[in-house]
């Protein structure tokens, strides 16, 4: 195996899991593709064992990042309509704010979602601290399974292969 393509691999998986925290990138994607091409570059079973397992962690974070968020929010009651204006503010202030526009506009658009339900302030900012603190829970589970899949492809590289 090129130690090229292994540090190159590793690095694009470190980058990977800042996307995570760092919503810039599709890093869960970003992580599972870069063991993919190790895979493939290593040519072994153990390349597509330690793809196989990294698929399935990955996967997984992924289902469970919508439905655990999901259910906390509707037992809190704040609707699906003000997640996605949420997001549509994020993406927004992503391009109007370079950087920390996504930050800045998520925020914003609940509460202005759930202001203009509720008609009152401070239940709408009890919903936007709901919605902020389940899209961290979200980020936390994306980030356990891509870094329990980058260690799998880390003990492999040290100690298998």
């Amino acid at each position: 195996m090129d130690s090229a393509v292994t540090i190159l691999v590793g690095v694009a998986i470190f980058v990977g899991i800042i996307g995570i925290v760092v919503p810039v990138l599709p890093g869960a994607i970003l992580s599972l593709a870069a063991i993919l091409v190790w895979a493939i570059v290593e040519r072994s079973a153990t390349g597509w064992v330690v793809f196989a397992i990294a698929a399935g962690l990955i996967g997984v974070s992924q289902v469970v990042k919508y439905v655990v968020p999901e259910r906390r929010l509707r037992e809190a009651g704040v609707p699906r309509r003000s997640m996605f204006f949420g997001v549509l503010l994020g993406i927004v202030g992503f391009f109007v704010i370079p950087v920390i526009g996504m930050f800045v506009g998520f925020p914003v658009g609940v509460y202005l979602s759930e202001l203009q339900r509720q008609r009152n302030n401070a239940a709408a900012w009890t919903s936007t601290k709901h919605a902020l603190r389940e899209t961290g829970v979200s980020m936390l589970i994306e980030l356990a399974g891509t870094a329990l899949a980058a260690a799998v492809w880390l003990i492999a590289v040290l100690f298998i292969v």
